[in-house]
């Protein structure tokens, strides 16, 4: 093998210097027979095809994932968070790099862990909700590194296989077509347990993170092979609310002394509500359904906030062990981990907890990296979602992606790995996010620009779309979809090009309408005894007022209405008495200790406009009496 034009340029200048002077001659001789030996050693490499040269391999890194449960993504980058100091998720940002701009792809446990462990939407896997998700034999990312040579560890909640939730979760995501609502939820509330020296208030997660820390100072270190652990945590999720049954959901915000003490309250934001007229028609179903449609004084506000805010801290003590343990043993100057949450939470925000909509609070996660070569400091403002976690584990690995997937490596994002990576990216300027479960009653898709958030719901036509501007609107309280009609019209194409969701609207809805027969068939007898124990049965035994879903309006019904109008009918019982309320601009019905058998004496039809206005609000005629 000839020399190359830089080996050739660097002999010359050698030569040239060594004439000029005599005692380089000797250290001249010496540096053109080790160039000579290395390029006749190239030589027997090229014939060959068998590199001769003694090589040492660097050790494949090791990953540990944290996934947390309902953090708020906003609170890992400034302004947004003034509340709560979060140390170890600071020295994440510090060391490595945050994701500002990182989101679910589904907003609900399960469906948005199936997406991060397919790394695929979930309308390809049909993970359609917290009942409905991957096989078990999936082949998610930790099997392939496992057949890749690594040696995999799992602590704490994963939950991205079906089948693990109770079954009022396969049960309500049919019960959204019936033509009333039912509260599904407990009423948000808070408890304070434990005195300003109880530090460990989430028994469970803390047992999880003991477990994983100990496998790391005693175990890890005797391994002969690179690692990936995961460690699954509940918290900042709230806790059950034992009051809604044997399938309680969670609207219990519990803390200690010690945590809420951190929390700034002067600097809590009282998020801003619309009036229930003013409200989109599914956020108006959510609302109800999560028990959120009554009273709440500013002090519950802040103190459901507050209380979140402190389980977020508690969090993120959890995350600190893990980093301590693998500085103390030295793991993390070849250890990647990557920090991040399923989805969100609302904590009243949009007049509503817990998760399942699109709004910022409940679908923008966290998502933080450190690692070997990651330069500290930075902050990535790209698009990103939970799909893209699997290729970049994988990236990390150095393994090649099996198939198509729906995500892209980070890594090309990062400082020191755009010339490194093994991954061509080709990272679209949009995320995608969809929702088919419970508490929502209507399919939900969600695609993000850098400006703009359009969402669309059930085929596209019977419920409204909304278009928020996130440069102008990060509350999103103005839906601009008709001021921004060409912007709408764009952002719908393009939704249609990532699925027909119209279509995938009706294959959940068929899915869920199945699921509900197979389920109560497979009851016999016991079905009444076995669905009066949801977690609305106790609304419902207590309260037989119920509204009526939504319905379709033929045109003229309406009296010059819009076509798109929407339609309430709520029964009234003798003597009950409506109500106004400061919070909503409509007249409430007051209904106590009402007998399951009675009948409604009248009717209260309020009629909305396409975007949620009164347009007509009257009393049907008193019912006949059939037999006079």
């Amino acid at each position: 093998m000839g020399l190359s034009l830089s080996d050739r340029i660097g002999l010359a200048a050698g030569m040239e210097y060594s004439l000029r002077s005599n005692r380089y001659i000797v250290t001249a001789a010496v540096w053109l027979w080790i160039v000579f030996i290395f390029h006749k050693a190239e030589s027997r490499q090229s014939d060959s095809g068998i590199d001769t040269r003694e090589q040492v391999a660097s050790p494949a890194p090791n990953i540990v994932l944290v996934t947390c449960d309902s953090m708020d993504g906003r609170l890992t980058f400034g302004p947004q968070n003034q509340t709560i100091k979060l140390s170890s998720i600071n020295f994440m940002k510090e060391k490595g790099a945050v994701f500002l701009n990182a989101y679910s792809n589904s907003p609900i446990c399960c469906p948005s862990r199936a997406a991060l462990w397919s790394g695929l939407f979930i309308h390809i896997t049909e993970s359609w909700n917290n009942y409905k998700c991957l096989n078990h034999d999936y082949p998610t990312w930790m099997k392939i590194l496992q057949k890749y040579g690594y040696y995999t560890k799992v602590y704490g909640k994963t939950d991205y296989t079906s089948g693990h939730h109770s079954v009022s979760n396969r049960v309500e995501a049919w019960t959204r077509d019936v033509k009333f609502l039912l509260r599904q939820e407990g009423r948000p509330t808070t408890v304070l347990i434990g005195n300003k020296s109880t530090v460990r208030v989430m028994d469970r997660d803390w047992q999880n993170v003991d477990k994983a820390t100990e496998w790391i100072r005693h175990k890890a270190t005797q391994l002969g092979q690179p690692f990936v652990l995961s460690l699954g945590l509940n918290l900042p999720h709230p806790y059950p609310t034992p009051s809604m049954g044997e399938a309680c959901g969670g609207s219990t915000f519990k803390t200690s002394p010690y945590w809420l003490k951190k929390v700034k309250y002067q600097s809590i934001r009282i998020p801003k509500w619309h009036t229930f007229s003013e409200m989109h028609p599914v956020d108006f179903y959510s609302s109800y359904t999560k028990n959120c449609t009554g009273n709440f004084t500013k002090q519950e506000i802040l103190d459901i906030r507050a209380f979140y805010y402190a389980m977020c801290a508690e969090t993120d003590l959890m995350l600190g062990e893990i980093l301590t343990a693998l500085h103390d043993t030295g793991f993390q100057n070849n250890t990647y981990v990557i920090f991040t949450s399923d989805h969100g939470e609302l904590a009243m925000e949009h007049r509503q907890f817990y998760k399942m909509s699109m709004y910022e609070g409940s679908s923008h996660v966290p998502l933080l990296m450190v690692g070997p070569s990651i330069s500290g400091g930075q902050q990535i403002s790209n698009l990103v979602s939970l799909v893209d976690i699997y290729p970049t584990l994988l990236d990390i690995a150095g393994i090649p992606l099996p198939g198509k997937l729906s995500g892209y490596s980070l890594l090309p994002l990062l400082r020191g790995f755009v010339e490194k990576t093994s991954i061509k990216n080709s990272r679209p300027d949009w995320i995608f996010s969809e929702f088919h479960g419970c508490n929502v009653n209507a399919s939900t898709y969600m695609i993000r620009t850098d400006r703009w958030k359009y969402i669309a719901y059930a085929n596209g036509i019977t419920v409204p779309s909304q278009l928020f501007d996130l440069s102008s609107d990060p509350d999103e309280l103005t839906n601009v979809a008709t001021k921004y009609s060409e912007v709408t019209s764009i952002l719908d194409e393009k939704l249609r090009s990532i699925l027909n969701y119209p279509e995938v609207s009706k294959t959940v809805r068929q899915y869920n309408k199945l699921q509900f027969i197979k389920w109560k068939g497979s009851l016999g007898k016991n079905y009444t005894d076995i669905i009066s124990n949801l977690r609305w049965h106790q609304d419902w035994q207590k309260n037989p007022v119920i509204w009526l879903a939504p319905q379709r309006l033929q045109s003229g019904e309406t009296g010059g209405a819009s076509s798109s109008s929407l339609e309430w009918s709520l029964p009234l019982y003798s003597g009950a008495k409506l109500r106004k309320t400061s919070r909503f601009s409509e007249q409430t019905p007051i209904q106590q200790n009402v007998p399951a058998a009675t009948e409604p004496t009248t009717h209260l039809t309020i009629v909305r406009s396409r975007y949620g206005r009164i347009i007509k609000a009257s009393r049907l005629p008193e019912p006949i009496n059939s037999e006079t």
